[in-house]
């Protein structure tokens, strides 16, 4: 995998990566979180990701806007908080409620 960009803020992260064709998006996470906690917490940092994950692909034609959104993070949550990002992407994407998502609803994440 190639991460294309990598972003966010205190409460989530954003990342764009190119997948190999043979490695699944389930994969992908599972490895990306496995390795980021064990090096948080090799760091003397209490980490743990929230149970769960969005992801969605992307069109090649739009790769330079999805890098400007993830690097835009901070200035685009004055806006919007995560929560209602979230809602937002769900929706896009064919998910009519958070209900689909219950780890958003009960992460404590606001």
């Amino acid at each position: 995998m190639h991460a294309l960009a990598v972003g966010g803020t205190e409460d989530h992260v954003h990342t764009l990566i190119q997948l190999p064709a043979a490695m699944s998006i389930a994969k992908t996470t599972q490895v990306l979180k496995a390795n980021s906690s064990r090096w948080m917490n090799e760091g003397r940092v209490r980490f743990e990701w929230q149970e769960g994950y969005f992801a969605c692909s992307v069109s090649r034609s739009q790769i330079s806007n999805v890098i400007k959104y993830i690097a835009n993070q901070h200035e685009h949550h004055k806006r919007r908080d995560f929560a209602a990002e979230m809602q937002s992407l769900l929706k896009m994407h064919g998910f009519e409620t958070q209900e689909h998502v219950p780890s958003l609803r009960d992460s404590g994440v606001h």
